[in-house]
């Protein structure tokens, strides 16, 4: 009797009363084991949904972690789509720029100062790498000369030097502009025939690589008795600044880039000792 007593005290009446006349509407027993099975049955459901929600709803976004990957990969294409875009508008201002002068019938020549870039054209001659008999009789006299003011014949006997140098075509094509210094033209222009590649005329050091508004894609080469060779106008540069080239080794693709050019086309120019030489003097094209 004890123990039955016991049992009835641990049930549970669950009764709904009537807000306004407190009559009671509904009552039922349950026991305790049932009771924290409902409650925890209630808390499980309402867990689940929640999960639902953050899976399939837009609240998985207030997750920081997934925030910021999908965030910084949306950074990154953006800025190469901004990159491109402005790229691709530098393009056509100096395509349009460039129709426009044709229209107008102007004549658009190279003006680019090869002083502005590299002023210093000295380099240093190893008793080991050459013959010291020619070169230094070469050198001394240059310093005779400037100090006396007398180099007809130096100049003579370097030029006679430079010829016997094996100078290799830079583009095969049709020479569509020659060499003409008073015009500010310190170069020719080679139209390709069917090879796009630029190869170095001499073996060298590159000292120049970069891109310029006039003149695009431009590489130069310092070669021994301080000659000096500019590559204007390439679309693609295949070597950099430091980069060792023999002689006719591939340097750069052919090109129409600078706003200082009408069509597809390498202006090759060849300094030496600070002065523009015209290449057709030791190349035959």
């Amino acid at each position: 009797m004890e123990e039955y007593n016991k049992k009835k005290k641990r049930r549970l009446r669950l009764t709904i009363f009537n807000e306004h006349t407190f009559e009671e509407v509904k009552s039922m027993k349950v026991s305790k084991p049932l009771m924290f099975s409902l409650i925890g049955g209630g808390i499980l459901i309402v867990f689940a949904l929640v999960i639902l929600l953050f899976i399939y709803t837009p609240l998985n976004l207030l997750i920081p972690s997934k925030v910021g990957v999908e965030t910084k990969n949306n950074s990154i294409e953006n800025s190469l789509m901004i990159d491109s875009l402005e790229k691709k508008i530098i393009s056509e201002k100096i395509y349009l720029n460039n129709l426009k002068n044709i229209i107008q019938g102007k004549v658009v020549t190279d003006t680019f100062k090869v002083n502005k870039i590299y002023t210093d054209t000295s380099i240093v001659i190893s008793k080991t790498d050459i013959e010291s008999s020619n070169i230094e009789n070469i050198i001394k006299a240059e310093l005779e000369s400037e100090k006396t003011g007398i180099n007809s014949t130096l100049n003579e006997t370097i030029k006679k030097t430079l010829s016997n140098l094996h100078f290799i075509l830079p583009l095969k094509g049709l020479i569509s502009n020659k060499f003409e210094r008073e015009k500010s033209h310190f170069g020719i222009d080679i139209v390709p025939e069917n090879n796009e590649t630029v190869f170095a005329t001499l073996s060298g050091t590159v000292i120049l690589s970069t891109w310029s508004v006039e003149t695009g894609y431009i590489i130069g080469i310092q070669h021994d008795f301080n000659l000096i060779s500019f590559y204007k106008h390439n679309s693609v540069l295949l070597k950099k600044v430091g980069d060792r080239v023999k002689s006719g080794e591939s340097i750069a693709i052919v090109g129409n880039s600078g706003e200082q050019t009408t069509g597809p086309h390498l202006h090759f120019e060849l300094w030496h000792n600070g002065i523009p030489t015209d290449p057709t003097e030791y190349l035959s094209f």
